[in-house]
Parts: structure tokens; C-alpha cells; sequence
């Protein structure tokens, strides 16, 4: 495991190896993760040994301060690591400097101060318009139950064209579509309340899966119902959009809750502003809408191109 050479004394290599021998037999850590941490604590002392200039001593490790641990994880950040691998690069380091003062032989205050750098937040990813039309319609579902389909299909069209979380979607009643209603009154995060434009296409949608659907709607039950005639569960539909994946030849991102993203990116393409996309989508805070611009950036140059009066 110790192909590369670490300028440490025998003493402090000895507990290390010890440590690691308890990752694989105690802990029973994976052995990519023990590989990892194994990695990270050499790079980590190599470093140690030039910032110290002779081998790392046990009381090297000792006396570590978070400046040190900043020291280090700058160094790595300026050779190219990003968050996510000084994040594990710490978690190795704690877990050793942990298992040593576990032992009395060191003391781990100063790696305990360090937050792991911040991640980046990953943005969301939208289908395409015509791959998002597809998946809500009922001739497209791969279902053999003819209502199944139109279920199916319905519940992916107030996904897309409602910007639905599919919690929200399958809390529906027949009592919410009674009428003919333009809009919905939906229940978010939070029991926070908001009222979204119901589409024709979407209303279409769940009226020829309530004209097909072989059991009965009580008027406040739930709409959606599974082939047993109990309330349909989200992994079913889960299940549904992966098969659907395969045969439209959708991506791995291609989820339920893509269709809420591609419901709000496709908006934004369109001109719609954040605070009505908030509305609709039921954030609490804009701060959490706002991540839609960093997925449609060359639109929003586009608008600004065109309307900026210095253009």
C-alpha cells in the first residue's frame, strides 16, 4: 500500500499502518476508502515533511494547528484539487489524527476547527422541451394497461407543466380537478400554500386517466391510484420514468423531479422572471430559484443583449 516513499520516522509510519490495518479490520471500511485515506495521509505528511523541513515526528502531528491544516489543503487547491476532493482529503486526516488521540498520542483540536471546504452546489438538469413532451403523453408510456398509460402520463404532464414536486402531484383529489379549474391550489414544503395555472393539456391529461381508471375516485381520496387500486407511490413512478428512460433514450438525469427543473428552466428560456418562477415553484427563499440562471446563462446574455440600452 506504501509504494511511495514518506519522510517520517519509523515511530509515526507504525501507528499509521496500525491505523489503517483497524480501518479494514474493525471498521471494515471499503477498500477504495481505505486506499483513499491511505493516499490522503501520505500526500498530507509529504507535505508536513517540506513545511516542517526534516521527517515528520509523532510530535509534528501533536502540535498541528488549523493554520497547518490551511496550509496544506491551499497547497493542494493550488496544484488543482477542488472541493469535493479536499473534502475527503480532510475527512482522512481527522479520521488519523481522531484514532491517535483516541490513543492519548496526539491531539486532534486542530483538525476538529476545520470546516470541510464548501461544495459546490450541483445544478439542475433539465430535459429538453421535446424529450419533456414526450414522457406526457399517454401513447408514448410503455404500460399495457391502457388507464396505467394515462396515469402515467398525467402525473408526468402536472410534473412538467405545473412544476410539480411528485409528492405534491400524487396528494391530488379528484375534488382539486372538479369543475374544470384553471389553476391549483397546491400544499407544499413547509404547509406552505400557492395557487399554479392548470394547463388544458394537463387537465386533458387527468381527465382521460379518471374516464379510464377502473376503480372508484372518492371525490377526496387520491386521484392517482396504483394497479391494486391503492394510493400510487412515488417509487412507482420512479420505476416508470427509468423505463422510460431506456426506451426514449434519456439520460441518467432524466428523473421525476427533472421535469419540476425543466418546468422552471424552460420558463426562465422563455422570459419568465425569477420572482413568478419562485411563486410557482413554492420556494421560500429566491436565493433557491436562482440556482435556474446558472442553467441558462445564454439565454439570459441573449435577453440582456437585446434590451440593455448601452448595448
Amino acid at each position: 500500500m506504501e509504494n511511495v516513499l514518506i519522510p517520517a520516522e519509523d515511530a509515526l509510519m507504525a501507528l499509521r499502518r496500525d491505523w489503517l490495518e483497524t480501518l479494514d479490520s474493525e471498521r471494515r471500511l471499503a477498500d477504495h476508502t481505505i486506499n483513499a485515506y491511505e493516499r490522503d495521509t501520505r500526500q498530507f505528511l509529504q507535505f508536513l515533511c517540506r513545511h516542517v523541513a526534516r521527517p515528520v515526528r509523532l510530535s509534528d502531528i501533536d502540535a498541528l494547528r488549523p493554520a497547518d491544516i490551511r496550509a496544506y489543503l491551499a497547497f493542494r487547491r493550488k496544484g488543482g484539487a477542488e472541493a469535493r476532493t479536499l473534502g475527503r482529503d480532510l475527512a482522512g486526516i481527522r479520521s488519523f489524527l481522531r484514532w491517535l488521540e483516541k490513543r492519548g498520542l496526539a491531539n486532534a483540536a486542530g483538525v476538529r476547527a476545520m470546516r470541510a471546504p464548501k461544495q459546490p452546489k450541483s445544478l439542475p438538469k433539465p430535459l429538453n422541451a421535446e424529450d419533456a413532451l414526450a414522457l406526457s403523453r399517454a401513447d408514448s408510456q410503455l404500460a399495457e394497461e391502457p388507464w396505467i398509460a394515462a396515469r402515467n402520463a398525467a402525473v408526468f404532464c402536472l410534473l412538467y407543466g405545473c412544476g410539480l414536486r411528485i409528492s405534491e402531484a400524487l396528494g391530488l383529489t379528484p375534488a382539486d380537478f372538479a369543475g374544470a379549474p384553471q389553476s391549483l391550489r397546491i400544499t407544499g414544503k413547509g404547509s406552505k400554500t400557492r395557487i399554479v395555472p392548470l394547463l388544458p393539456a394537463a387537465l386533458a391529461a387527468v381527465n382521460d386517466y379518471i374516464r379510464l381508471v377502473p376503480y372508484h375516485l372518492e371525490p377526496e381520496g387520491p386521484l392517482f391510484l396504483g394497479a391494486r387500486g391503492k394510493k400510487l407511490q412515488s417509487a412507482i413512478i420512479q420505476r416508470e420514468m427509468q423505463a422510460m428512460r431506456g426506451a426514449l433514450g434519456l439520460s441518467d438525469k432524466a428523473t421525476p423531479h427533472a421535469l419540476r427543473h425543466s418546468f422552471a428552466t424552460h420558463l426562465l428560456a422563455a422570459g419568465g422572471d425569477l420572482r413568478t418562477i419562485q411563486e410557482l415553484l413554492g420556494h421560500a427563499s429566491l436565493s433557491t430559484t436562482q440556482v435556474y440562471t446558472g442553467v441558462d446563462t445564454g439565454r439570459l446574455l441573449e435577453i440582456y443583449d437585446r434590451a440593455h440600452p448601452r448595448k
